[in-house]
């Protein structure tokens, strides 16, 4: 089945059929689960930016989850259960913080039956189970764990920033930066443009200008 829908609609059937696409064999009866009890409606949408995915609440009443169908099996498992567990924390407390105490604890309880390696690889298990000690709102900000979801590999045309050799130039957000020492964890980059210098996680996709 070619991944062209936007929507996963019903018979239950085709829903879950389609949604096998997109996260690891054994998951599917966990997440089938958490659809049906949660009554959650799914819609799965192209890349964007600066998410990955989404939970609203729509002025109809009705609550959304919206993921983007550029990710691997295991970002996009990882990423719908955070939006079931903000949709389950909605429903539970009414308005909290969005990553607050509430959702850090639904998502954990959420989280743990895919603690398995049949279903995320012993090469992001670990990364995982510590992440989840203390969930953010984005794992981006864990470079283990975005590493190791990433299986190691930037995407298409891109290179993390530990790639780009000392000194040099790429491009990022169509501005160019020359790439310096390591800081602990973060580079030191030098934007071409303003002369200042920003720090880069070693998580960050950029380009590298030959």
């Amino acid at each position: 089945m070619e991944k062209r829908y936007k929507y996963l609609v019903q018979p239950l059937n085709i829903y879950f059929l389609a949604l096998s696409n997109y996260i690891p064999e054994k998951a599917l009866p966990l997440i089938e689960y958490l659809i049906n009890k949660h009554r959650v409606t799914l819609k799965i949408v192209g890349q964007r930016q600066t998410k990955h995915g989404d939970f609203r609440s729509l002025p109809n009443g009705k609550m959304q989850i919206t993921v983007n169908n550029n990710l691997n099996p295991h970002q996009f498992l990882l990423t719908l259960v955070h939006e079931i567990a903000h949709h389950v924390t909605h429903t539970k407390f009414g308005r909290v913080q969005p990553h607050g105490k509430e959702w850090k604890t639904v998502f954990q309880h959420l989280m743990l039956p895919f603690l398995k390696p049949e279903i995320y690889p012993l090469s992001i298990l670990p990364h995982l189970a510590n992440y989840l000690k203390n969930p953010k709102a984005s794992t981006d900000t864990d470079v283990n764990l975005s590493l190791a979801l990433r299986y190691g590999v930037a995407g298409e045309g891109k290179n993390f920033i530990f790639e780009i050799p000392n000194n040099g130039i790429f491009k990022f957000k169509d501005v160019l930066y020359k790439r310096g020492n390591k800081r602990r964890t973060r580079y030191e980059c030098l934007n071409l443009s303003n002369k200042r210098t920003y720090l880069f996680n070693q998580n960050a996709e950029v380009i590298l200008i030959e």
